[in-house]
């Protein structure tokens, strides 16, 4: 398994806010007009998974396999590539201020680890900075 893990982030809402929030997938609606057309296509979400794709790897599907009220959503890949889960974890520091992190741990073999490995530790940089900034 290979670790890759986002910058911490500090968020100005609660960490109940930002789990509420980040736990029901139909929240997407509110950032899909924010995610970049010419990287990510065939969005769709319910409550519990999102799927899309990014060329060139193809199509993802992500679907919630733990909520931990207030802490963590864990992720696991569905129908992609590349087997790996996904969690976004969550620290109160203050009573509206949290830190957050997202990490990702996949089963890479030693051919396309070095395709990947920068492309996604980009992806997860933006993906935290994204959710850093949204409104809670």
């Amino acid at each position: 398994m290979t670790t890759f893990e986002s910058p911490v982030r500090t968020v100005n809402a609660s960490n109940e806010a930002i789990f509420n929030k980040l736990s029901d997938l139909n929240n997407l609606e509110y950032v899909k007009d924010k995610i970049p057309a010419d990287k990510i296509s065939d969005f769709s979400f319910d409550r519990d998974s999102v799927k899309f794709s990014i060329a060139p790897i193809g199509k993802i599907g992500l679907r919630i396999i733990n909520r931990d009220p207030f802490k963590t959503i864990k992720f696991e890949s569905e129908d992609a590539p590349l087997q790996f889960n996904l969690w976004i974890q969550i620290v109160s520091t203050a009573e509206n201020e949290s830190k957050i992190k997202i990490t990702i741990k996949a089963e890479l073999n030693m051919f396309i680890k070095p395709m990947v490995s920068k492309p996604l530790q980009q992806a997860l940089d933006k993906m935290v900075d994204m959710l850093a900034v949204l409104p809670y």
